[in-house]
């Protein structure tokens, strides 16, 4: 009796392994019909149009959230103010009264406040940025849209809540013998340049963030550090005097840009404050600041747009 074979089975078309070139056929067929792959980075040029597009986006997204933080605050909004307004009151009794860091610094109380308030601005600003991306993973992962437009939210966030203590702030330093100066406005220019250097150092510590979720945790040592480092209590140059510090470590204190900016803002309000107490090129050194961390901090954020919200 005849054996009859069976006709051989058909192999399998196997699939492009992930990260391989697609079929030269497949990609011609997408292109002739206006396809694109998903999720793939755009241009530089081409993101900086889509974020501006979605400005209305950014700043609608940024009051939403500062309206959000305290609704279940019985004071609400005030926290915004009252916070930061505890926070100088805890560093005056232990700093300025039982260390007495506020020897040889005159108007010590507005010198404090003034920087207590400068650096919370930059502290809330990495701090929320380190969450912009982990935080917000469902956001991330059900709407398209530049990624960029939540660590800048944040930021925008942070300098409203900033520009709502500014008010308190100028309460304080009439309260404390200061006359209002032309000086004043210089604080536009100083806050201006801050908030480029600290929108693009949130978007650094996005990047990271998101990769690495655990850094949230880390975040509030390095920042307390941070704030040790940069003045915030205490004169720098009143500390540096009659000390032989390497000089390296008199450029890196002079260099910081937290302190940068926290004197450039008392150097505009508090009329004892003067060009004497600023390190040499201070503006320059704040534009600096403001343009590497800012140019740096957005490339850097844009280099990993198609992998945010996957694995």
């Amino acid at each position: 009796m005849p054996q009859t074979l069976a006709p051989p089975a058909p192999t399998p078309s196997r699939a492009p392994a992930p990260g391989t070139a697609p079929d030269p056929e497949l990609r011609a067929l997408a292109e002739a019909h206006g396809l694109t792959v998903s999720g793939v980075r755009p241009s530089l040029p081409e993101y900086i149009r889509q974020l501006w597009q979605r400005r209305h986006f950014i700043t609608s997204f940024a009051s939403a959230k500062l309206t959000a933080m305290y609704t279940t605050a019985k004071l609400g909004q005030f926290w915004q103010v009252l916070t930061p307004l505890l926070n100088a009151v805890v560093y005056y009794l232990i700093f300025g009264v039982l260390i007495n860091t506020r020897k040889g610094v005159p108007d010590y109380i507005p010198f404090l406040v003034t920087g207590v308030f400068v650096f919370t601005f930059l502290q809330n600003s990495v701090m929320t940025g380190t969450r912009a991306i982990s935080g917000n993973l469902g956001l991330v992962r059900a709407l398209h849209f530049p990624r960029a437009c939540l660590p800048i939210s944040f930021c925008l966030a942070q300098l409203q809540q900033l520009l709502y203590s500014m008010a308190v702030l100028s309460v304080i330093l009439l309260v404390a013998g200061q006359t209002p100066t032309w000086s004043w406005l210089l604080v536009f220019p100083a806050l201006t340049l801050q908030f480029v250097f600290n929108t693009g150092l949130a978007m650094v510590m996005a990047r990271l963030g998101a990769k690495t979720p655990d850094l949230a945790q880390l975040m509030p040592f390095i920042m307390r550090t941070w704030m040790y480092a940069s003045g915030v209590m205490f004169s720098i140059s009143v500390i540096l005097k009659g000390k032989h510090l390497p000089q390296i470590v008199v450029i890196l204190l002079n260099g910081n840009p937290a302190a940068v900016y926290i004197d450039l803002m008392r150097f505009a309000l508090i009329d004892s404050f003067t060009h004497k107490q600023l390190p040499p090129h201070v503006w320059a050194f704040a534009a600096g600041w403001a343009l590497v961390s800012g140019v740096a901090g957005f490339v850097y954020f844009w280099k990993a747009e198609e992998r945010y919200g996957r694995g």
